[in-house]
């Protein structure tokens, strides 16, 4: 069958009757703003729609232009940032605007090899800000479209592996008019149609097309390779306090997970649980006066990452009445002050584990 030929134009005109609404959406053939569609790829990166949209429109109420963001400080983007999670997005975020207002005059180029260039984006942005924003004819595969396209084709190898594969058909079925409502289309279909688990293959619009349904073992595909078990890891972490309530707080380096994050000192994470002479090396390395020997502990505080699961071991040390620092990157905060730094997610939980039972915190 050539699915090419009928293939697209079913979906579009599904998307002329179905499309969702969403802030960075323009309908009606409109293009969107380049500036909304960009901040919202890069926000919706391993992460729902639903959590997106509250951030998206605290971004654009905050930052209404490129300009402006690129104006603001880094600290005040992550904080604004923090409870998204892949911190790494946040600092390119910052990046790739300051670039286009110093390289591009504050205006997205339309095309994808000027995109490419820009800080924090890959093949998957730039091909989708290509399209959406400027309707250029890009082949747009995010994770939903990777399902439809393998389900279409029953692609039979085995993600990520598979992914030039996918890719190489999608670029056949993509049509070269209106190809940012043709790449929005697939991503509705995939979220609400074309579904990981149980898909509503009675409501799909191209149904007839698809080698999935004919063989009755959509739900199939993509076919993907055994996950491999993730390791966990362990640390202590220490809520230090003065005599005056404050906590110390620190800065992340700017490479790695939670990058330029604030947090909580730690011993390193690892697969070893930590022995007390890390605990009293970590001590010593902060610089904190006074710190009496660690009590007992809070309850354990556990994260996942991509890679790793993360076991927590909180402390609650108190110090003296200045408490003393020996780091630059570590200061005093009272803790009804900690909505305004970059805590992350982890750092919350480990909030609410200290407070556990002595009222919450609203962060």
């Amino acid at each position: 069958m050539n699915r090419k030929d009928g293939f697209s134009q079913a979906i579009l005109d599904w998307y002329d009757r179905n499309a969702r609404e969403l802030p960075w959406r323009r309908l009606g053939g409109a293009h969107p703003e380049p500036y909304h569609v960009w901040l919202s790829e890069i926000m919706l990166q391993q992460t729902t729609v639903v959590t997106v949209k509250p951030y998206f429109n605290h971004f654009i109420s905050r930052w209404p232009q490129v300009s402006d963001l690129a104006a603001a400080e880094l600290d005040e983007v992550l904080t604004a940032w923090a409870g998204l999670g892949y911190y790494a997005r946040a600092r390119n975020l910052h990046k790739c605007a300051v670039a286009v207002c110093h390289n591009y005059g504050g205006s997205f180029p339309a095309d994808e090899a000027e995109l490419l260039s820009l800080p924090g984006i890959g093949d998957y942005t730039a091909a989708a800000v290509s399209s959406i924003a400027f309707g250029k004819r890009a082949v747009v595969v995010d994770g939903n479209i990777e399902r439809v396209v393998s389900r279409v084709y029953r692609i039979a190898d085995a993600l990520p592996q598979a992914k030039p594969v996918i890719k190489a058909h999608a670029d056949v079925l993509t049509p070269s008019d209106r190809a940012g409502d043709y790449a929005q289309a697939l991503m509705d279909i995939g979220s609400g149609v074309c579904t990981p688990r149980n898909p509503k293959c009675e409501l799909c619009p191209v149904a007839s097309f698809c080698d999935g349904f004919s063989a009755g073992d959509a739900e199939t595909f993509p076919q993907k390779a055994p996950k491999k078990k993730k390791p966990t890891r362990k640390a202590h972490i220490f809520w230090i306090e003065n005599g005056r309530g404050e906590v110390l707080v620190r800065r992340r380096e700017e490479s790695g997970l939670l990058g330029g994050m604030m947090e909580f000192p730690s011993t390193a994470w690892q697969e070893q649980a930590p022995v007390p002479d890390e605990v009293e090396a970590l001590l010593t390395q902060i610089g904190v006066e006074g710190t009496s020997k660690p009590p007992v502990t809070t309850e354990l505080v556990r994260h996942t990452f991509t890679h790793f699961h993360l076991e927590l071991t909180p402390h609650v040390v108190k110090a003296g009445e200045a408490g003393g620092s020996g780091s630059n990157d570590a200061f005093w905060l009272a803790p009804d002050a900690f909505s305004t730094i970059a805590l992350p997610t982890l750092m919350k939980k480990v909030v609410q584990s200290v407070f556990k039972g002595q009222g919450s915190l609203d962060l």
